[in-house]
C-alpha cells in the first residue's frame, strides 16, 4: 500500500513462487514487469519488455545469471545491461542497449519490488507465514468493505481471526489487487484450509461490491 510520497514497497510474489533459474510476470501499480531468479538465487525485477522488438521478457528463460528474450535470445543482466546478441556472437553490445531495473528485495518470505524511491526497507512480516496469492479484480476500497476492517499502513488486513487469516493487499494497475494469504504462525493443515477458504470468499464478495460501484 502506498504510504510514501517519493515511493514505496510493493510485495508482488510469495519467494517459493519463483525458484532458481526461472522468470514470472509480476505487476505493480505502475505497470508490468519481468520477476526472475538467477541460477545462483538472486532475485531482479525487469521491466517486462525487451528493447530489440517488445517481446515480453516474463515470457523468456533464465541461463545461469541472465534473462534472455524468447524471441531472438537477447539477454540481460540483473543491471539491466546487454549481454549477449545471439545473432551477432562477436558483438559487444553497446551500454545503450538497456532494460529498466526496479529495486527489490526478498524479505518475510516475500518479494517486494520498489515503486518510486521509498525512504525505508520493506516492512517485516514478524510472525506471519505466508500461504498463497490470489488476485481481486476490486481495488483496495472495495475489499476494506468487503472484510469490514481497513488495512494498515503496510497493507495488512486481518479477515479471520478464527484461523488468524491476514491478507497483505498489494495495489496493481487497471484497479486489479493482488492479496497474499499470510497466517499467524503455523497452524496446521486445517487452519490453512479455512484461511484459503476465507481469502476467496473475501475475493468474491468484493469483486461484486466492485461491480455494483461501477455499475452505479
Amino acid at each position: 500500500m502506498p504510504s510514501d510520497p517519493t515511493g514505496f514497497w510493493t510485495p508482488v510474489a510469495l519467494s517459493r513462487d519463483l525458484p532458481a533459474a526461472t522468470v514470472m510476470p509480476a505487476r505493480t501499480a505502475s505497470g508490468s514487469i519481468a520477476l526472475w531468479r538467477s541460477a545462483s538465487g538472486r532475485i531482479s525485477a525487469s521491466a517486462d519488455r525487451c528493447p530489440h522488438r517488445g517481446m515480453r521478457l516474463s515470457h523468456g528463460f533464465v541461463r545461469g545469471e541472465a534473462l534472455s528474450c524468447i524471441y531472438h535470445g537477447w539477454s540481460y543482466g540483473q543491471a539491466g545491461n546487454c549481454l549477449r546478441i545471439p545473432a551477432h556472437p562477436g558483438l559487444a553490445p553497446p551500454e545503450t542497449i538497456r532494460v529498466a531495473t526496479h529495486e527489490v528485495e526478498e524479505a518475510g518470505n516475500m518479494i517486494w519490488v520498489a515503486v518510486g524511491t521509498p525512504a525505508s526497507k520493506p516492512p517485516r512480516l514478524d510472525g506471519l507465514i505466508p500461504l498463497r496469492s490470489l488476485t481481486a479484480f476490486a481495488g483496495t476500497a472495495a475489499i476494506e468493505a468487503a472484510a469490514g476492517a481497513k488495512a494498515n499502513p503496510d497493507g495488512l488486513l486481518e479477515i479471520d481471526t478464527s484461523t488468524g487469516t491476514v491478507c497483505l493487499l498489494s495495489v496493481q494497475e487497471d484497479g486489479q489487487t493482488l492479496i497474499h494469504v499470510l497466517l499467524k504462525d503455523d497452524v496446521g493443515p486445517a487452519a490453512a484450509i479455512g484461511a484459503s477458504r476465507a481469502a476467496e470468499s473475501l475475493r468474491r464478495r468484493a469483486e461484486g461490491l466492485q461491480k455494483k460501484e461501477i455499475e452505479r
